[in-house]
């Protein structure tokens, strides 16, 4: 099952493919709690500013639901499969089967 530590494993330019796709609010919802290792790929797929950017709003962001992180992670997840359906991205490691 992919999860969303999984995207660790995506190259860089599936994620740049991602974060096209997705909103800089879900976005901050998902990172919100993250492994700080997801957060730093994402960072670094970013621009500086629009990375510096989204650092802020993280921080700026007081606390939140678990079930909401959680909620915003499973929308990411989904956007992610519908663009490795469509073979725009590749999820996992070297064209493995995902279940």
């Amino acid at each position: 099952m992919f999860v969303f530590d999984n995207l660790a494993d995506v190259d860089d330019r599936g994620i740049q493919t991602l974060l096209r796709e997705v909103s800089t609010d879900l976005l901050v919802l998902a990172l919100k709690g993250a492994d700080p290792g997801i957060q730093e790929k994402i960072f670094k797929n970013m621009s500086k500013r629009a990375a510096e950017l989204l650092r802020d709003d993280l921080d700026a962001k007081g606390p939140v639901k678990l079930s909401d992180v959680e909620g915003a992670q499973k929308e990411i997840l989904t956007i992610a499969r519908r663009l490795a359906d469509a073979g725009e991205i590749m999820l996992g490691g070297g064209g493995e089967a995902m279940v």
